[in-house]
């Protein structure tokens, strides 16, 4: 069983939050959650405090765990110091899909 750190949707039509939770990977996003660690309002200012609450000693905890941070809930743990988030290479998506399918025909002839 794999334990995620993710968000679950909430809110209305257009009016997006999102619930920080602790769920089983196989769980749909919105459905069944283990714990609820705090929430995240997008439409807020980013420097606003109320837009990230969650509690952070629940959250080491799970993490402690082996619960694994989708990729949004690592870039909150890291802009709050708790764990650091390593950076993401993928030098394909950079060239523009023509140049990349012309050097895939090349490679393919080669």
């Amino acid at each position: 069983m794999s334990v995620v750190i993710r968000l679950a949707r909430a809110g209305t039509k257009k009016r997006p939050v999102y619930h920080v939770v602790v769920a089983d990977s196989r769980f749909p996003r919105d459905g069944r959650f283990i714990e609820r660690l705090g929430y995240f309002n997008p439409l807020m200012p980013k420097d606003n405090e109320a837009r990230l609450k969650v509690d952070m000693e629940k959250m080491k905890a799970w993490l402690a765990k082996g619960a694994q941070p989708s990729d949004r809930v690592a870039r909150f743990l890291d802009a709050a110091g708790v764990r650091k988030r390593e950076a993401r290479n993928n030098p394909e998506k950079a060239v523009p899909r023509k140049e990349r399918k012309a050097q895939a025909e090349a490679a393919a002839k080669a």
